[in-house]
């Protein structure tokens, strides 16, 4: 029986092989979505639905670098100033309190609270997210294409 019209979908829908650029179907794909490998911007889209971007190996390493480190510093910024709202004794709170008191600024004990509490888990959330959109980026020859590498590692 043919799988060409499945659902009453469109008989053509998934069966141009030039929109995954040639790269062929992975052993885990069993063709039941209409979507091909492509999103409608062109990125290829893995097993997750999330969006890959193909970019040249250089550019690749200094995403990954820079972005996991920004990552890391935010997050951990961010539960530094978790700790500050936490605890009345913090040195980045007696560093905030002296600098806004030398200016005449003097905010009470529950507003510092809060605003440090909400700084630290946008911290927190920021350094995920950039996390999250850094690693969505891959070399060419990394992800969909080699998903089976184990099986060509065993062979060389």
């Amino acid at each position: 029986m043919s799988d060409t019209a499945t659902n009453g979908s469109d008989p053509s829908a998934g069966r141009d092989s030039t929109v995954d650029g040639g790269s062929g179907s992975t052993a885990g794909d069993d063709g039941a979505e209409d979507d091909g490998p492509a999103g409608p911007d062109g990125h290829a889209i893995s097993d997750g639905g999330a969006r890959d971007v193909v970019v040249p190996i250089a550019l690749y390493k200094r995403v990954t670098a820079y972005s996991t480190l920004a990552a890391v510093a935010a997050v951990v910024f961010g539960f530094i100033m978790l700790d500050a709202a936490t605890l009345q004794v913090s040195l980045v709170r007696r560093l905030v309190t002296g600098t806004l008191g030398a200016f005449g600024v003097v905010l009470p004990e529950t507003a510092l609270t809060a605003l440090f509490s909400v700084i630290g888990l946008g911290l927190i959330a920021f350094g995920a997210g950039v996390y999250v959109l850094g690693s969505r980026f891959r070399a060419a020859g990394m992800g969909a294409e080699n998903e089976n590498a184990q099986d060509g590692d065993a062979k060389e």
